[in-house]
């Protein structure tokens, strides 16, 4: 079984990876405060990193799972990121999909959470798109086990199905239940984020909630047919009060006008994205080979290899579980 790269905790690079798997009409969003989830209209699952600790404590996991739910165990190292991600895709039916997933749906509904686990591990065309976004590096490096001194960062799912809230992490046995949904599920499950973040020392703050919503520019889109629309039987329908109507005509094209304006700033925010994905995948081995060859050519390299060693030891390691 092939190796999976890590993946950075990025709404840009998950909303790329996403539509390279086929999925139409969404997109990743990072929230810096929980508050910021209700600036969405449409929530469809919410994505939790945290740094994980060996000995989690214990919950009450449904083992034999849920009807309705699909849940898949994680059964390979640094898949968290896209297992999360699935987790909320395969739990949100009214979603187009596309083909990759579609078929990975029906190939293992009826099957158990570990061999749901070992089908997307077993992949080509999830691990393809995972490993897309794996930097190029100069050297192979050995793959090892992480121990209790490295920080280890792990990828949950919370998404809601047929009215209760599931938490759904892949190196469980099985979904967690949360809670009911009620009238808004985000506002049911931010306390239970909250409390999760909690339970860590106060100076912890590796944390990151992104959540996946409806595309932004395509519900601006929708709404402002919904307004033209409006904006065309007020025009010409005659036999509206005369008072009401013309008084509304303003008020519709502004909003139209701050939709456009916000449909700008998606275009600007989705062309950012896809520079910095290409900046990420980008080869810079040749440019730094070059770059130290000029500085030990300068007498300039030592010092900085010895300062760099001493920055190294004193870091760290952190790496997706």
């Amino acid at each position: 079984m092939s190796s999976w790269c890590t993946i950075e905790s990025d709404p840009g690079v998950f909303t790329e990876l996403i539509s390279e798997l086929g999925v139409e009409g969404v997109q990743v969003e990072e929230c810096y405060d929980l508050d910021n989830l209700n600036n969405f209209s449409t929530n469809y699952g919410i994505i939790f990193l945290f740094k994980y600790k060996n000995q989690e404590e214990k919950r009450t996991e449904l083992k034999e799972g849920v009807p309705g739910v699909f849940f898949a165990k994680q059964m390979i190292t640094n898949a968290c990121a896209t297992q999360a991600i699935v987790s909320i895709l395969m739990n949100r039916p009214e979603l187009n999909l596309g083909p990759v997933l579609t078929n990975y749906r029906s190939f293992t509904m009826e099957m158990t959470p570990e061999i749901r686990g070992v089908a997307i591990s077993n992949s080509q065309e999830i691990q393809k798109v995972h490993n897309s976004f794996a930097r190029p590096e100069p050297f192979v490096m050995e793959s090892r086990v992480a121990t209790d001194d490295d920080d280890v960062y792990h990828f949950i799912a919370y998404v809601p199905v047929n009215g209760t809230i599931y938490e759904l992490d892949g190196l469980r046995a099985g979904p967690i239940i949360i809670g009911e949904c009620g009238s808004n599920w985000i506002d049911q499950v931010k306390p239970a984020i909250r409390e999760r973040m909690q339970r860590y020392s106060k100076s912890e703050t590796s944390f990151n909630v992104l959540t996946l919503v409806k595309n932004i520019k395509q519900s601006c889109q929708e709404e402002i047919k919904e307004l033209e629309a409006e904006m065309t039987r007020i025009q010409s329908d005659s036999a509206m009060d005369t008072s009401e109507g013309p008084d509304r005509l303003p008020l519709i094209q502004s909003k139209i006008a701050d939709l456009q304006a916000k449909i700008t700033q998606e275009d600007a925010k989705f062309l950012k994205w896809k520079n910095e994905n290409i900046r990420r995948r980008h080869n810079y081995v040749p440019f730094v080979f070059n770059l130290c060859k000029v500085l030990a050519q300068k007498g300039k390299l030592n010092g900085l290899i010895e300062q760099a060693k001493k920055q190294a030891q004193s870091r760290p390691q952190a790496t997706n579980s």
